[in-house]
């Protein structure tokens, strides 16, 4: 849920990144942090172990700008994918404004983004709050793969719900913004 300071006229939304491990989430917000301008980011945080990239979240204070005269800062958080993380992912989807679903397009992922997509099904929902109606993007990462599904693959078992999704390659930056600029709107709108 959105934090609104009324004195400070500043909205804070919570963005999380979720997915199965090694599916590009930590990539998508290292690339984030090195494009936007430095007066617009805070630190990039990150906590990793021997096992994971990631163990807790990646954290970016995003300034995007006056929502109806309140400043409007997005922050970004990743989970950690692996399975043995399950309660780290739901403690830092509590309180999420939206999420970015990071799908790793290779065939043989399928079957760990099909588990992760209802893992977080059933994570919203213990929230209190509508799946259905939760703001969530969609990003089939990993497009260069020689071994990537074709889109119309993975529409047909990850995207029943028809949301926004996007191609992407997060090493290089494609489709990074877009999903970032997506999953906003949608977080601004539901305000």
């Amino acid at each position: 849920m959105a934090l609104i300071n009324v004195a400070a006229r500043e909205i804070h939304c919570k963005i999380v990144y979720y997915g199965p491990g090694m599916c590009g989430k930590t990539t998508n917000l290292q690339y984030i942090h090195t494009q936007v301008p430095r007066d617009a980011k805070g630190d990039l945080l990150s906590i990793a172990t021997e096992t994971e990239r990631t163990l807790f979240f990646d954290f970016l204070p995003l300034d995007l700008g006056k929502v109806r005269g309140f400043q409007t800062r997005f922050h970004l958080y990743t989970v950690p994918g692996q399975v043995l993380y399950e309660r780290t992912r739901v403690a830092v989807l509590n309180g999420a404004d939206g999420v970015v679903f990071v799908a790793d397009s290779a065939r043989d992922q399928l079957e760990h983004n099909i588990r992760s997509l209802k893992e977080l099904a059933v994570n919203i929902t213990r929230q209190n709050k509508k799946f259905q109606e939760f703001p969530i993007v969609l990003q089939y990462n990993k497009r260069d793969l020689p071994n990537a599904l074709p889109v119309p693959v993975l529409d047909k078992y990850l995207n029943s719900m028809n949301w926004t999704r996007f191609e992407a390659i997060a090493t290089t930056g494609e489709g990074v913004f877009d999903t970032l600029k997506a999953i906003s709107k949608l977080v601004i709108s539901k305000l």
